[in-house]
């Protein structure tokens, strides 16, 4: 197939309109096309600074514009972070991403979150930041630390754009990505699906991301956490169908991204993950919370992994009493690695 960056709208609605199973036939192709059908990345998130963000987007917690349960954090000390970090490889994370809750970092936050990019790299992990808008100098200085990915999500299409976030513009966002680009790091930037956006609208928001000069290495698709006392807190759920149709679609537009399962999957039954990594979703966020909202436990996504076979490592074949001490081995590990209340893990969503 071949990779594009000139789609329209018309022809990104007409792959919606498909019937469904043959919209994921074709979504399935294209991804054994371009990647293992049976490997998905791991990644965790952890919020370096909570709440308080002047943004007033209507789907976050942490937006300072509406009265929610998450209190203000200030930015976590290095060494709680670089914690948090071994904690996420000894659980099987691959990538560690840090999230603040800001607009734009200060100049006064760099040192600090370039310290943090070269810790968790130290590990041999990969590293993900998330901090708002970045100018060109600081994205400069994160690649310089090590810095791999960069998390700047569209979040919808230009058109409903305006209903949701007014503090910030689209073309804030698509500078902010230009800047990332340009410094040699790459781009994790995707959406929120069920913010009461049209079938269009999300249509809209895949063909910019595919438009770009370069695809995002990484598209998270995130299912609205509904959280009291956002405005969004009353709209209509998402039809799981209408969710999987989106995992494909981005699937054939963008085959050689990485499409995630970002926020809600704690709202998704197995079956429904099943078909989303059917239909081309091959990486996830690993963590029993996503800061304020629930996100399944290492132990639930293990046992799926293993029901589709998943991740499963290639081993010589050795005595069932062998494997079984190894494997128990392996579950002390990861529950000794739990993360603690202290914990706070970022909302994929913002």
């Amino acid at each position: 197939m071949e990779v594009r960056h000139d789609w329209t709208v018309e022809e990104v609605q007409a792959l919606f309109d498909k019937p469904f199973m043959d919209l994921v036939f074709e979504a399935q192709q294209v991804h054994r096309q371009y990647h293992d059908p049976n490997k998905v990345q791991v990644s965790t998130l952890l919020s370096i600074k909570t709440g308080a963000c002047p943004e007033d987007c209507k789907y976050c917690p942490q937006s300072a514009h509406y009265r929610t349960d998450v209190d203000r954090e200030r930015l976590l000390e290095v060494e709680r972070v670089l914690d948090a970090a071994q904690k996420a490889k000894t659980s099987g994370a691959t990538r560690f991403c840090m999230g603040a809750a800001w607009k734009n970092p200060k100049e006064r936050d760099m040192p600090y979150l370039l310290d943090m990019v070269r810790g968790v790299k130290s590990m041999g992990l990969e590293t993900c930041m998330t901090l708002g808008m970045i100018t060109g100098d600081q994205a400069n200085e994160l690649a310089e630390a090590g810095l791999d990915y960069y998390n700047h999500n569209l979040d919808t299409s230009p058109e409903f754009y305006g209903n949701i976030i007014t503090t910030r513009t689209y073309q804030d966002r698509l500078d902010t990505l230009s800047h990332v680009r340009e410094a040699g790091m790459k781009i994790c930037s995707g959406g929120i699906i069920g913010m009461g956006e049209s079938s269009r609208d999300r249509a809209g928001l895949l063909v910019e991301l595919a438009n770009l000069p370069t695809h995002p290495e990484s598209v998270p698709i995130n299912m609205l956490v509904k959280v009291k006392g956002t405005p969004l807190e009353s709209v209509d759920d998402v039809d799981p169908f209408d969710f999987v149709r989106i995992i494909a679609v981005a699937r054939i537009i963008m085959p050689n991204s990485a499409v995630r399962l970002s926020a809600g999957r704690e709202d998704m039954n197995e079956q429904m993950q099943a078909l989303c990594f059917m239909a081309g979703a091959n990486s996830v966020f690993y963590g029993c919370k996503l800061l304020t909202t629930p996100n399944p436990g290492e132990d639930k996504d293990m046992q799926l992994f293993a029901k589709l076979g998943i991740n499963r490592q290639e081993q010589a074949a050795k005595p069932d009493e062998v494997q079984a001490q190894e494997l128990l081995g392996q579950v002390a590990q990861r529950v000794a690695a739990r993360p603690t209340k202290d914990d706070l893990f970022y909302d994929a969503s913002v």
